[in-house]
């Protein structure tokens, strides 16, 4: 044996086997690859995005590009909005929602807003038909 590796012969030739090392040392280095490979997992799920809110995200995000939210979600539906985000701009699936019921609810009228009754035109009062004149 040389330097701790184990010899064969095959053919008449010697070779030398790294597989042969026995279990003292395959174990310890496969320990090591088992956890580069958990610890790469765990590096790639972090969420950046989690727990800010909203507004935030807007200004992180979108902020560059669009002055304000007002009109960005206007006439979409939250599940395509969602998705369009998702696939865009956010992270995540939750960060995703949350923007996009964020971009809704700045859409909406205010409170106040919606509690003044809206002013009707003013109508002029209708015409007298003309009589139809027989020939």
């Amino acid at each position: 044996m040389t330097d701790g590796l184990r010899s064969k012969t095959l053919w008449g030739r010697h070779l030398i086997s790294l597989f042969g090392l026995g279990r003292e040392r395959i174990v310890p280095v496969m320990s090591l690859a088992a956890a580069a490979v958990v610890t790469a997992t765990v590096a790639a799920a972090q969420n950046l995005d989690a727990g800010k809110p909203p507004a935030k995200l807007f200004a992180d995000g979108c902020a560059t590009c669009h002055r304000s939210p007002r009109g960005l979600a206007k006439g979409r539906f939250s599940l395509t909005l969602s998705w369009f985000l998702k696939d865009h701009y956010a992270t995540s699936s939750d960060s995703a929602k949350v923007l996009a019921a964020y971009l809704e609810s700045v859409d909406e009228p205010s409170p106040r807003a919606a509690a003044k009754p809206a002013k009707k035109p003013a109508r002029s009062t209708p015409r007298q038909p003309k009589p139809v004149q027989s020939q």
